[in-house]
């Protein structure tokens, strides 16, 4: 039997781990943190969206950072500090700008497979995670914002991906608790809500009952490949121990990109800071007021999804500022604001802030796939959409890894780029 080895305990690594589980591998996860999905799978927005697969390689995104650079709460925030990490990936990013069509269209496809695995997995393991298969409703200020969504709506429609405008008399038809001014908007009725942290402590759970092991408090600091296998250094008190796997898989988000240089390969996955709160709806007016559509706000980058009876969690920003952690109050006042300001009856009085950081690559598509040495396999840098394609990128690579040792692969009905 294979050993393989995961680097990294969020979504992907868990659903990698998963999925080589459940062929026959003998597999060994490697996090960093005390528990699974810790850190970027903690308390994103809770959306399971094909319809958000458009990328940001768009000359808009640019002249909206430019314009948002000297507000503390802009939607996007790129502090203007220069390092040559930055600078390579926004050069990067503009170079990809000629692939928005090709490469919104290819993430929403992945969705769309990614779906399917996702929820038979969680029905075939008993994996509660607050799903609420409600669609995605879409809200939109202005003439020029809807009539920039209904041309990315005929883009998801070449995808597989049914989304068809709706008025504001639709919109609140749809969710009758919001409120605000709105110009008209998109519904997705395919798409989908949960918690996160719930669904990958579930199907971390699962594959350890599959056979993986599960391992804790592990700091990898070093990794190396040669013809006789993946050497994997993990740092143990004042020590460190060197272990050897037949393979690995990097999984490892915003860190991805250190452990690819140590094995040659680029990998230029750069840390985009989101914030989150979670608004415990305490009382009866409170749960009644919230939304129980999961809802976008395009014109300031944000999202909310109603998690069980008693949760409304409300997410977005991106902050380019590195490998920075810290919760700003200019940066979580605007999620609460947006609360106050569609749905005012809801109290706001008990919120759990939260910052995580979008491992992202310059064109937005997923590093899925083997490095350059081997033995050694990608499957990171999912962005904005990281619990959305989990499934479909663990099942890729695990089909890889299958196919390399004379496994028949699972189809999978989604292009990916392979690295």
């Amino acid at each position: 039997m294979k050993t393989i080895a995961i680097i990294g305990g969020g979504v992907t690594g868990v659903t990698t781990a998963y999925a080589l589980a459940k062929r026959g591998f003998a597999v060994t996860l490697l996090e960093r943190h005390r528990y699974a999905a810790m850190e970027t799978s903690y308390a994103n927005g809770g959306q399971l969206s094909a319809s958000n697969a458009e990328v940001w390689n768009h000359r808009s995104t640019i002249s909206k950072a430019l314009q948002w650079m000297l507000r503390g709460d802009a939607p996007l925030l790129v502090h203007p500090h220069p390092t040559w990490h930055k600078l390579s990936w926004f050069g990067e990013f503009i170079g990809a700008m000629p692939r928005y069509h090709d490469n919104t269209i290819a993430l929403a496809r992945m969705a769309v497979g990614a779906r399917e695995h996702l929820f038979q997995w969680a029905a075939e393991e008993g994996i509660a995670f607050d799903l609420a298969q409600r669609g995605i409703l879409h809200l939109h200020r202005d003439r020029e914002e809807f009539e920039h969504a209904a041309a990315v709506t005929k883009l998801l429609e070449r995808a597989g991906v049914p989304r068809r405008a709706v008025t504001t008399d639709e919109m609140r038809a749809i969710e009758p608790a919001l409120q605000g001014d709105y110009y008209a908007g998109h519904y997705t009725e395919s798409d989908s809500s949960g918690d996160i942290h719930k669904f990958t402590t579930g199907l971390a759970q699962a594959a350890q009952r599959h056979g993986a092991q599960l391992r804790y408090n592990q700091q990898v600091v070093q990794i190396s490949a040669s013809n006789h296998g993946v050497d994997v250094t993990v740092l143990q008190g004042d020590g460190a121990e060197i272990s050897r796997y037949d393979a690995a898989v990097i999984c490892a988000g915003a860190a991805s990109r250190e452990l690819a240089a140590q094995l040659g390969d680029s990998v230029n996955v750069y840390p985009v800071k989101g914030y989150s709160v979670t608004v415990q709806l305490d009382d009866a007016t409170s749960r009644q007021a919230a939304p129980q559509v999961s809802l976008v706000d395009d014109t300031v980058k944000l999202v909310c999804s109603r998690l069980g009876d008693d949760r409304l969690r409300v997410a977005g920003t991106a902050e380019f500022h590195g490998h920075n952690r810290d919760i700003r109050a200019d940066r979580i006042a605007p999620l609460t604001g947006w609360v106050q300001q569609n749905f005012p009856d809801i109290s706001t009085r008990n919120i759990t802030p939260w910052a995580g950081l979008r491992p992202m690559m310059p064109d937005l598509m997923p590093r899925v796939g083997p490095g350059k040495v081997p033995g050694v396999f990608y499957n990171t840098g999912h962005g904005h959409l990281g619990w959305t394609l989990s499934a479909a990128t663990a099942e890729t690579v695990a089909n890889l890894i299958a196919a390399s040792q004379g496994v028949a692969a699972t189809p999978i009905p989604s292009p990916l780029k392979l690295a």
